[in-house]
């Protein structure tokens, strides 16, 4: 865990829950060792992420009620911009915009990437902006993948705030169709 990730979802409340369970010591210690610039990737969570196919959005609506949602496209479709940027091509979907639509409100996303046949996980902290597919064609050029028949309605650019490597406790092993025919290959 990443000091500045600690240090951003570590609340009081969460440091009480904590206290209460009997983990708070192996937390304390690292008190106040953040970055305030926040979290840049290595090349190990920028090779991840390019490798992912999916991953799940959570958001804010004007209630407070978070929303989260899955997005998907072929391998890739999440670019690392920089070692603090990711963006992503909003593919055409249910036509809710419940995401876009809570981000003109709150602009913090938290990102949840699984590989589930090697259990493992990237937790992201963010904030998000919405980019018209007008406003900025060479962000649209490297979102975009002329063998993916979807339709593009925007991107979404994440700076970086935080992020997680998670335990692999619990993850069930699933594999996608290409995955598993890799594997009785060979």
């Amino acid at each position: 865990m990443t000091a500045r990730y600690r240090d951003m979802l570590f609340s009081p409340a969460v440091k009480s829950r904590q206290a209460e369970a009997g983990s708070r010591d192996k937390y304390a210690r690292l008190d106040g060792a953040g970055d305030e610039g926040g979290d840049a990737l290595a090349d190990s969570e920028a090779e991840f992420i390019r490798q992912r196919d999916s991953f799940y959005m959570a958001t804010t609506g004007a209630d407070g009620w978070p929303y989260l949602q899955h997005r998907g496209g072929p391998p890739g479709f999440i670019a690392v911009i920089d070692d603090h940027t990711l963006a992503f091509a909003d593919f055409r979907g249910n036509l809710q915009y419940i995401s876009v639509g809570n981000l003109d409100g709150d602009d913090r996303v938290s990102l949840f990437l699984m590989d589930y046949p090697n259990r493992r996980r990237l937790k992201i902290l963010g904030h998000a902006r919405v980019v018209a597919t007008d406003e900025n064609p060479e962000l649209m050029a490297r979102v975009s993948h002329a063998d993916y028949k979807a339709v593009v309605e925007r991107a979404v650019v994440i700076r970086i705030e935080a992020f997680d490597w998670n335990c692999p406790q619990h993850i069930t092993p699933r594999f996608t169709e290409d995955e598993f025919a890799r594997l009785n290959a060979t």
